[in-house]
């Protein structure tokens, strides 16, 4: 099958596409990719059923195949597509597992998809991880025979890692790998430490498919949904391929898509830079976007651009309607004017020009906080600013986050109580016991319990710290998150009343969330489109009409400078302030369970990225502040 004769939206002209080397395809929204990968899948099966012939797929695990797997157990009941002549080879699987471990990705593929679906359990094959290691290389042998004897894999499903790793070949791989034992990279052992409570419980090792096992498949299917993977995504599709970056290496396939959303596309050059590929037509924000790209490409200030700037970096169709200066002018104003130290608006000011109104002069505010301590992190010298200029501030901590407390830290109050209460008490024996275990998640209720209070206190000591009293304080406590594992529930209607109930209590001017959707463990996610929904339920009463809506960013990353509405300046004082308010959550300091891809602590990161945001305005022709805290407006 020809890339061009695939059923998936044209991915634009030559000229859009220019600066990439596969056949790519980006979707608005990952749900209509992963029905329409399935259907190309049962398609197939579909046509080899009736020839009576074998369907031979190659399956990926991970999150990013999750949605197709699903699709295929609908159809495949809804439309009673049968997967008995289906033969499956899976890329990969941990070294030093056994097929029940609850990780493995015998577990998952059961879960997932096999365990949903009629097909002949003989006629799944996936690496073996309990293998002794003398005869893995048989073994592997053997894998590569078998794929060969059913005539090769049909269509191969790809994800991608962080490092650009397909199955589990590392950066480095050779194109002439088969199946084999590798050691896995430090990247990929890290971005599945969540899985396995921290990441000294991953395997170091596992055993893939090659690069060249998976470039014999007849069809490749590479799919990648989320920001986390959009820096991988621009070096497998626009950088020349090379071993360093694995996935770049089926370039060379003649029937290869790359399969996107818009956040995992969001690097490459057609989406992030459109003028660099002549669209004639962008809008006031990607203006916005160019003219600080060509402000940080010059490394001059936006009002030192000259004509010939905009000329010689493919904008001149930006001076058609006006001359430089103009765009110059109009670009530094904007910046300028997302400037306050007001966030909740400056009392008789004229605020034509202000990121937020000046009436009411106070106003009742709710400061979203995913975890217990997202509000500090992310944004504490905005909430120290807006309790110390008068407004009415609630804080409200959405989930417990007592998962992400250590053993040994609710270990150390079960033994203070121990030492000053009661050394008799069998039920303190019971926790000390569960709790000897370090690398254990322990689902006992009393142990989260004490966890969930651990982060409760702190969380009280520094809204207390910053001046709010505990009454403004609300531990909502949603219980899509109170399951005791990595894993949470799905959200329901529960969930969304509370927030709801919430927001109709307070009846806010103001509210800030955390719009990271770049969350490592997802929490973040659900409980902003928890607030997405709550709003949308909520937006014809009265006093939501005069509600305002700002998002932060989490502690992973910072909006990008055309994204910014509103930038609160920080001093130094206040810089340490945060900071102070930072360090009352220390069951989250030294040792935090759950810190993405950054080995900074919290308050490290955090003030670098406060910093470092300070220092782009400045580049781009602001003041010099010593920090800076950034909010988008999100109009709903």
């Amino acid at each position: 099958m020809n890339p061009n004769s695939i059923k998936y939206k044209n991915p634009g002209s030559s000229s859009t596409t220019r600066f990439e080397r596969i056949h790519t395809v980006i979707f608005d929204n990952k749900e209509n990719a992963e029905l329409l990968i399935a259907k190309e899948i049962i398609q197939l099966i579909q046509k080899n059923n009736k020839k009576n012939k074998k369907t031979v797929l190659g399956l990926a695990t991970g999150s990013s195949p999750k949605g197709v797997y699903k699709n295929l157990i609908e159809i495949h009941k809804k439309e009673k597509v049968s997967f008995k002549k289906v033969v499956t080879f899976n890329l990969d699987e941990y070294y030093g597992i056994s097929k029940d471990h609850k990780e493995s990705y015998n577990q998952f593929m059961d879960e997932n998809l096999f365990n949903h679906t009629d097909i002949d359990r003989n006629n799944i094959h996936i690496p073996d991880g309990d293998l002794n290691k003398k005869v893995i290389d048989n073994f592997c042998k053997d894998y590569e025979k078998k794929i060969k004897s059913c005539g090769g894999i049909d269509i191969q499903i790809l994800g991608i890692g962080a490092n650009g790793h397909i199955g589990f070949n590392e950066p480095g791989s050779n194109l002439n790998s088969i199946t084999r034992l590798v050691k896995l990279d430090y990247q990929t052992r890290h971005d599945a430490r969540l899985n396995f409570n921290g990441i000294k419980n991953v395997p170091s090792s596992a055993i893939t498919m090659g690069i060249k096992t998976i470039l014999t498949s007849k069809r490749i299917i590479l799919m990648a949904w989320g920001k986390s993977k959009s820096n991988a995504i621009k070096k497998t599709v626009e950088v020349r391929q090379n071993v360093n970056v694995p996935a770049s290496l089926i370039q060379s396939h003649n029937n290869a898509t790359i399969v996107l959303d818009m956040d995992s596309s969001s690097l490459l050059t057609r989406i992030s830079q459109p003028w660099q590929v002549g669209e004639q037509t962008l809008d006031e924000e990607i203006k916005n976007r160019a003219i600080h790209w060509l402000s940080s490409k010059t490394e001059k200030p936006i009002l030192r651009l000259t004509e010939k700037d905009y000329n010689q970096n493919n904008l001149s169709d930006l001076l058609v309607q006006k001359s430089h200066y103009d765009i110059n002018l109009e670009a530094f104003n904007k910046l300028q004017r997302t400037i306050t130290g007001w966030p909740g608006g400056k009392p008789n000011a004229d605020d034509t020009h202000r990121p937020e109104r000046k009436n009411p002069a106070k106003k009742r505010v709710i400061i979203f906080s995913p975890h217990p301590d997202d509000d500090v992190v992310s944004m504490g010298g905005t909430f120290d600013r807006l309790v110390s200029q008068g407004h009415d501030v609630h804080v409200a901590y959405q989930t417990s986050g007592n998962i992400a407390v250590s053993n040994e830290e609710v270990l150390k109050f079960v033994e203070l109580y121990e030492d000053f209460f009661d050394r008799s008490s069998s039920l303190i024996s019971e926790l000390k016991n569960l709790l000897s275990d370090e690398k254990k998640i322990i689902k006992d209720r009393s142990v989260r319990k004490l966890a969930s209070l651990i982060r409760e206190k702190e969380s009280l000591a520094a809204t207390r710290f910053i001046g709010l009293n505990d009454s403004n304080v609300h531990f909502l406590k949603l219980p899509f998150y109170e399951t005791g594992k990595i894993k949470k529930n799905k959200p329901t209607s529960d969930d969304l009343k509370i927030m709801c109930d919430l927001i109709k209590s307070i009846k806010p001017h103001q509210i800030f969330a955390a719009g990271d959707l770049a969350d490592p463990h997802g929490t973040h996610k659900v409980c902003i489109e928890l607030l997405f929904h709550s709003l949308k339920n909520l937006k014809k009463l009265n006093f939501m009409k005069d509600c305002w809506v700002w998002l932060y960013r989490g502690a992973w990353h910072e909006w990008d400078s055309h994204e910014i509405d509103m930038a609160v300046p920080l001093s130094p004082l206040q810089v340490l302030r945060k900071r102070r308010a930072i360090f009352y959550h220390q069951s989250q300091n030294n040792s935090v369970m759950f810190q993405g891809d950054d080995e900074r602590e919290f308050w490290q990161r955090v003030e670098d990225r406060n910093r470092e945001i300070a220092i782009t305005y400045n580049d781009l022709g602001m003041a010099d502040y010593q920090a800076m805290e950034t909010f988008r407006r999100y109009h709903f």
